[in-house]
């Protein structure tokens, strides 16, 4: 299989897997709120508007901070509010993306508060946008996603999507 094959099923599995973690995710929540099973800081409307916010297009720069593409929405304060998260809870780096893994792996028995599983869900949105636009770490990038889809999986499922 040549290695443009390789790349676009990668890529492929790697949109599929955010799509599953992302309807998991809102799933989660909406249980969450005709339940009232999680204590949780973020509401349904937030959760809305987080996506509203991804959806209306991203970029990184050369600092990597994450920017809102629609200038309006990040002029609101939950725009704000959304980047601040983002830009100062999220881990930026392979290494640093790796150390937050291995402490989530390492405290399986405990659930994550809202704050945290947020913070999870979008490390996995900032992993695969890094594993888009960086072909030389392309790899790399996806293999964090996976781990960090598989983090996901567990907390919402109690299962792990593969074995590590």
């Amino acid at each position: 299989m040549s290695e443009g094959t390789n790349q676009r099923r990668m890529r492929l599995q790697q949109k599929i897997c955010l799509q599953i973690i992302l309807w998991l995710w809102f799933d989660n929540i909406l249980q969450d709120v005709s339940g009232g099973t999680r204590s949780k800081t973020t509401s349904s409307v937030d959760v809305n508007l987080m996506f509203e916010f991804l959806l209306g297009g991203v970029v990184i720069d050369q600092d990597s901070n994450v920017l809102l593409l629609d200038k309006e929405m990040a002029s609101m304060r939950q725009g704000r509010e959304f980047l601040s998260q983002i830009n100062d809870d999220i881990p930026k780096s392979l290494s640093s993306m790796s150390l937050m893994v291995s402490t989530l792996e390492a405290r399986q028995k405990t659930r994550l508060t809202q704050s945290e599983f947020d913070n999870l869900v979008l490390s996995m949105v900032y992993s695969a946008h890094q594993a888009q636009k960086s072909r030389d770490k392309r790899e790399a990038w996806g293999g964090m996603l996976l781990q960090l889809a598989n983090i996901t999986v567990y907390e919402l499922r109690g299962s792990f999507l593969f074995s590590s």
